[in-house]
């Protein structure tokens, strides 16, 4: 398979998945190996997740994460996929980032979430409630000002050492959270590449009410989805099966599990509901030998006008990871050259 020419920038998004039988430690320290290797495949930006009290997710504290990912890498864009604001003060969260900053000049990304945590149980331990999501267009101003020294809320305060310092920031989000971007002047991070429709909505109306700021010139559209390729479409759904049964099981246990693999899957005797949102998550994903996957990548990214496309995959064997997103790089022509420094700011 030839690469496909002009292809946009692909960028990385590891949420530390736990497999079945081995500890949070092993997924941390796996997101940092898959870190080095995506910047020797030349993926332009790596990112963490933040997720509490999840049993499958180990990384719940994104820029400690992000911390450890720049040590380790060197060219590579290191950022949230996202950091979720109304969990914390716009201040401590402009200060974490003024730090990474600090440290790792011009290779740090400020994705930024609206959504609060996963349960009841989790937004009280956290001190949050779903409301506090309702004003994140505010908490974003207050921490976009943070940086800027324009923050009005905390007179006399100023956040140390970020202001002054230039962290890009990305809002991840469909709907409200989109226009709110588009009012920003911000880059917007949309997906998944399953809901077509609410995602070419979503884009719509970020590009209609886009306002060029001072972090953003133009509109820049980050398109986010699962995307599998290996030798064959029946391994390359297979991939796609412990993260399927891994949603089928928290929709119908109301927790979510570590990652099984795909056999042990294949053995389970599931209830029929089960069994039709298993069959649901293998489905919509962009999956198949590098020309299906080529062919699908290129009409998203036709269709959504896409500026970069962020990769998420999931599953329980690593090693077949690694080579999906190596035949992923091969087929998209990425080179280590397009993680240099000077050509990564959207604005």
């Amino acid at each position: 398979m030839s690469a496909v020419s002009e292809f946009p920038p692909l960028s990385l998004l590891d949420r530390s998945r736990t497999r079945e039988g081995e500890d949070p430690a092993r997924a941390l320290r796996e997101t940092v190996r898959l870190a080095r290797h995506a910047e020797a495949l030349g993926y332009r930006r790596f990112w963490v997740s933040e997720h509490h009290g999840v049993p499958g997710v180990a990384g719940s504290a994104p820029t400690v994460l992000a911390a450890a990912v720049a040590a380790a890498t060197g060219t590579i864009r290191v950022g949230t996929g996202g950091v979720m604001l109304p969990n914390h003060r716009p201040l401590v969260v402009a200060e974490q980032f003024g730090v990474l900053e600090s440290l790792f000049p011009g290779r740090i990304d400020m994705g930024l979430g609206r959504s609060v945590g996963f349960t009841d149980g989790v937004r009280r331990a956290l001190g949050r409630e779903k409301e506090d999501a309702e004003d994140f267009a505010g908490q974003l101003d207050e921490l976009l000002g943070w940086f800027t020294g324009t923050q009005t809320a905390h007179p006399g305060v100023r956040a140390r050492p970020a202001e002054g310092l230039r962290v890009p920031p990305f809002v991840l989000a469909t709907g409200a959270g989109a226009r709110t971007a588009a009012e920003a002047g911000l880059p917007l991070v949309v997906g998944d590449l399953r809901g077509r429709d609410r995602l070419l909505a979503a884009v719509d109306a970020y590009r209609t009410g886009f306002r060029p700021s001072a972090w953003a010139e133009r509109p820049y559209v980050v398109v986010s989805g699962t995307v599998a390729v290996a030798e064959s479409e029946e391994a390359a759904h297979r991939l796609l099966a412990p993260e399927a049964w891994s949603m089928a099981y928290s929709r119908t246990r109301g927790t979510f599990p570590p990652l099984l693999p795909p056999e042990r899957i294949e053995a389970l005797e599931m209830a029929a509901k089960e069994r039709d949102l298993y069959t649901s998550g293998l489905t919509g994903h962009i999956a198949g030998t590098a020309d299906r996957v080529a062919e699908e990548l290129a009409k998203a990214v036709a269709e959504t006008g896409a500026d970069e496309v962020l990769v998420t995959t999931s599953t329980h064997d690593r090693a077949a990871l690694l080579d999906s997103l190596t035949r992923l790089a091969a087929l998209a022509g990425l080179s280590p050259a397009l993680t240099r420094r000077d050509a990564v700011d959207p604005a």
